[in-house]
């Protein structure tokens, strides 16, 4: 099923992955799904590795979970390492095994500091990207990406809202976002964005920060990523791991109860292919299953 046939819908739940690189790691991601299935997420979807470096696992995975456990699943694709053959070959391997739902992408670099290098025959950006898939398959659905608190590589954020039509002028069906722990800073993009003419549904990304290394390792990323002062004093006043995590999934279950109270299009849970927080956040809410998520047999 493509996604944006589900966000036409109902409101979406949905859940992300990376792919394992040991035997050890994969029988944990496999654990973690099976734990999340019954869930009955609208669909997952599953990352690259930074530069690219995991994108055959990434192609394996996809195929193997949209083959066994009845998920919807869409790819990451990004620009990083890849020509345009090789991107073809992928898009061409995806629909040949039924997989129709593809994240577009432009790509970290490997190196942050020396920023993104394109290939002589690759792209340069995830509009060129849309397009390009958009061509070779009409009916292939295309989510993109964008950061509610501004792109850290586009402080211009005027630029930065022309970036963002311009892969929903090519053919995008709807935004996901990266993560925030503000909600304001959510509904004033997604203000934005309809000032912009962007008009497709907009997907928020949420991440609980479970633990105080997951906090400093967010901090120093370039993702253009706050932690709010209130919830730093909150995580800051645990005394120890366990109520850290608490604190990190109490704030999340509120961020996802306000989301839904605001009428989102959906909610993306960045699970870092973990269980826990995702399942005591819907716990949290009183709910067994996505489809319990909102009171609005309507919305739902």
């Amino acid at each position: 099923m493509l996604i944006k046939d589900q966000l036409s819908k109902n409101t979406t739940f949905s859940f992300e992955f990376f792919p394992p690189r040991t035997v050890e790691s994969s029988s944990e991601l496999y654990k973690t799904i099976k734990a999340l299935k019954i869930l009955e997420p609208s669909f997952v979807s599953i990352t690259y590795g930074a530069g690219g470096a995991t994108r055959d696992l990434t192609h394996d995975l996809v195929v193997k979970l949209a083959g066994e456990n009845e998920f919807t699943v869409a790819s990451h694709l990004t620009c990083v390492g890849s020509t345009k053959t090789e991107l073809e070959n992928i898009l061409r391997r995806y629909r040949d095994n039924g997989i129709c739902n593809i994240m577009v992408l432009r790509g970290d670099p490997v190196n942050f500091s020396e920023g993104f290098v394109p290939l002589e025959d690759g792209f340069s950006n995830a509009s060129e990207l849309v397009a390009f898939t958009k061509q070779l398959y009409p009916d292939m659905g295309i989510g993109v990406a964008a950061y509610p608190e501004g792109h850290p590589e586009t402080p211009d954020r005027l630029k930065e809202m022309e970036y963002l039509k311009r892969k929903v002028d090519e053919g995008a069906d709807y935004i996901c976002t990266q993560m925030f722990f503000d909600n304001h800073d959510f509904y004033d993009f997604r203000e934005r964005c309809e000032i912009a003419g962007i008009n497709i549904p907009i997907i928020a990304g949420i991440m609980p920060v479970t633990s105080i290394t997951m906090m400093r390792r967010m901090s120093s990323l370039a993702l253009g990523t706050h932690i709010p002062g209130k919830l730093l004093r909150a995580l800051l006043r645990a005394q120890d791991k366990d109520y850290f995590e608490k604190v990190g999934i109490h704030w999340a279950t509120e961020q996802v109860r306000d989301l839904i109270d605001n009428r989102v299009n959906g909610v993306h849970f960045y699970t870092l292919n973990k269980s826990r927080a995702t399942l005591k956040i819907y716990d949290n809410l009183g709910v067994t299953s996505s489809s319990g998520l909102s009171d609005d047999k309507n919305f739902v």
